[in-house]
């Protein structure tokens, strides 16, 4: 059986508002109303980032500025003067140097195009609009800001912090490998990532002394769940649960169950069902829990009865 890796967001609703959910209730059809002022409330309480937003604006931007590269489909976007640079070199991996603006006659007056420079070779990105038309959130598609990455670097770089993602990566192959969520970290460096997440957050586990990283979004980022509020916690999450065991929690952290575990228990360890149905009977309520490749949750009264892996 593969479980969903991620938390599921009454979950993490429960760990940031304390709450205690009892699985799924009879309830009547929830308007979308009632949805909107749920999440408003929620998030009116939640607290404020840990992590300064990150703000430079194009013009804003001095020359030397320096951009990680993370695809060579960059070369597609970008133009070399006609002289083929671009057609035989490998820009994934490398960085490009900011080193001015200029205008390009454009459908409507005049548009900003940006210089940049690979090993002394001038390359230009053509915006397509005026300065005053490009939002302060502008960059370049398939380039991370590097200023960027230093300034989440410096808030980070050998923090202590508790992921809450079981979804770790290999440092040796990028692979996505097994983790534990809820664990407490070291967090070693922060690098830059790939073309839709672009930090990488490398730590080490204080539990077992293995390393790993996961990807992030850039604080002040739209993505929502993958910005470091989303993937790890300053405060231990342990706290939020004193009436769960130890046996029990260290199960949650390894994302297992076992039989007489609550709902609550489940939820944390293996994520939000895909399905639920439950019935009435001369035991009690019988609840079934449904997820990706027929695995299943059996509960009577909330209690874990039987699964399937």
């Amino acid at each position: 059986m593969r479980f969903s890796h991620t938390i599921a967001v009454p979950a993490l609703a429960a760990l940031l508002l304390g709450c205690t959910f009892t699985g799924v209730e009879n309830t009547g059809r929830v308007t979308d109303k009632e949805v909107q002022r749920v999440i408003a409330e929620i998030e009116a309480r939640q607290p404020a980032s840990a992590l300064v937003p990150w703000h430079d604006s194009l013009p804003a931007w001095q020359p030397a500025k320096r951009f990680f590269v993370t695809d060579d489909q960059v070369r597609l976007l970008l133009d070399d003067g006609h002289d083929g640079y671009l057609d035989t070199t490998a820009l994934a991996g490398s960085v490009i140097t900011f080193q001015g603006l200029s205008q390009s006659p454009a459908l409507q007056g005049t548009a900003v195009d940006i210089l940049l420079e690979h090993q002394h070779h001038k390359l230009i990105y053509h915006t397509g609009k005026s300065l005053d038309a490009i939002p302060a959130s502008f960059s370049i598609p398939l380039l991370v800001d590097l200023d960027m990455v230093s300034h989440v670097s410096r808030q980070l770089a050998r923090r202590t912090a508790y992921v809450k993602t079981p979804v770790w990566y290999s440092l040796a192959d990028s692979q996505m490998v097994q983790g534990r969520q809820f664990v407490g970290v070291t967090i070693n460096r922060v690098e830059p990532g790939n073309k839709v997440l672009p930090l990488r957050v490398v730590f080490t586990a204080g539990d077992q002394g293995d390393s790993a990283f996961v990807w992030m979004s850039q604080p002040g980022a739209p993505m929502t769940g993958r910005d470091f509020d989303s993937m790890f916690s300053l405060a231990n999450p342990r706290g939020a649960f004193p009436d769960i065991d130890d046996a029990h929690w260290t199960l949650i952290q390894h994302c297992q169950v076992e039989t007489e575990m609550t709902k609550q228990e489940c939820r944390l360890a293996l994520g939000a069902p895909k399905r639920t149905s439950y019935v009435p009977d001369q035991r009690g309520m019988r609840e079934y829990w449904y997820y990706d490749g027929g695995a299943y949750l059996f509960f009577v009264d909330g209690v874990l009865k039987e699964f399937r892996k």
